[in-house]
């Protein structure tokens, strides 16, 4: 077994924080009096701007398969990637890639919405979770009618990631009520592609955080029948697909951002001085550094046996889940702490912290709260799915 990077993995870790240090950490004081001013973090020039930049770096499409035009570097460097982008606030996203249950569309469907939302000519959002149904995602309400060659559909989805930016949509709907109600909300549901043209409506949803979702609403919005992703009645599957693999990913941002949270609890804590000395000399500071470099590390590992599992071609959800729980309540409590060896000056937003302290809350609720993870991580341990050791 290798606990090491790759020479490659190293080399690519590398390349990317000289990156994020170079590019994007020099914006975060414009990117908070953007957020203060109430004006977008980044408008879309400058986005396109830096994406342009990671592309001539050889950073296009992480995960996008070569056919693609995608570098395709695999799970393990992804989860490399998101950690080191996660060292800074400024919310940027490497360019060239998609949704990954867009690709099983079919050849129609890749040319009218995969090569475009690739290319960053079209923005995509992902919508099943509803008022009603959020944990529980087999409790969806929205309804999808067939009628001649088309389909209509009724209901609304809420806290939809990219929804009021988004130029299309893959919505979940119930098309067949008895199988959906008999296989417990499993079946007799469907993914819809459905373009803003054809006429739902967003609406922002204001949160603590800067990150804004929107609820979407169809008032029978009609979609012809050849926007089907998938198959009629599989479309619970997809949504599952598109969670689990977003899973994970939230535990290496957790771990991202906490290692620059700690570097900064690290350096203040030398610096501060209480009563003649540094309060880096304090048991009470070292314990809260120990407890967190601790947490981060094992976080990290999580993230990693995920993202290594899912690169075998192998079942990861367990892993994912695990990854999730952990790795989103460690960068709670390690910003908790970095806030509290800031004192004052960590609850002012002269400081990036209590920033990340209101974002970091987040990870414990979206793609699957704390309560849903550790119900699946239960539940396969207590039926025998996964053995311990």
């Amino acid at each position: 077994m290798h606990l090491r990077l790759t020479d490659e993995q190293q080399m690519v870790k590398e390349t990317i924080r000289k990156f994020v240090e170079k590019e994007l950490m020099p914006l975060e004081n414009k990117v908070l009096r953007n957020e203060r001013e109430g004006k977008p973090s980044l408008s879309p020039e400058k986005m396109q701007e830096l994406q342009l930049k990671a592309k001539e770096a050889g950073f296009w499409g992480i995960n996008t398969p070569e056919e693609y035009g995608g570098a395709d570097l695999g799970q393990m460097m992804l989860a490399i990637v998101q950690m080191e982008v996660a060292r800074t606030f400024v919310p940027f996203q490497f360019g060239g890639s998609a949704d990954n249950i867009l690709y099983y569309g079919n050849e129609e469907q890749k040319e009218k919405y995969l090569l475009p939302t690739i290319n960053g000519e079209k923005k995509s959002c992902f919508a099943m979770t509803e008022p009603d149904a959020g944990s529980d995602t087999r409790n969806i309400r929205m309804t999808a009618v067939k009628d001649a060659n088309e389909w209509v559909l009724n209901g609304e989805k809420t806290f939809i990631t990219g929804g009021n930016e988004a130029d299309f949509v893959m919505v979940i709907a119930i098309t067949d009520k008895e199988l959906h109600q008999s296989s417990g909300g499993r079946k007799g549901v469907t993914c819809f592609i459905a373009d803003r043209s054809m006429g739902w409506k967003s609406e922002y949803i204001d949160t603590m955080g800067e990150w804004g979702p929107a609820g979407l609403v169809f008032d029978n919005v009609r979609v012809p029948e050849e926007n089907i992703l998938g198959e009629v009645n599989g479309g619970y599957d997809l949504g599952l697909e598109w969670i689990g693999f977003a899973r994970w990913i939230v535990g290496a941002r957790a771990v991202g951002s906490a290692e620059r949270l700690l570097n900064m609890a690290i350096d203040y804590a030398n610096e501060r001085k209480t009563f003649g000395k540094p309060i880096a000399a304090r048991q009470a500071i070292q314990w809260q550094i120990a407890d967190s470099a601790v947490e981060i590390e094992a976080a990290k590992w999580l993230v990693l046996n995920a993202a290594f599992t899912l690169d075998q071609g192998e079942d990861n959800r367990h892993a994912a889940s695990m990854a999730k729980l952990y790795g989103s309540n460690m960068g709670n409590r390690v910003v908790d702490r970095v806030l509290q060896i800031h004192g004052g000056m960590g609850y002012t937003r002269e400081l990036p912290i209590e920033r990340w302290y209101r974002e970091a809350r987040l990870w414990r609720i979206y793609d699957g709260t704390d309560e849903i993870q550790r119900l699946i991580i239960s539940r396969n341990l207590l039926r025998g799915h996964v053995k311990i050791g």
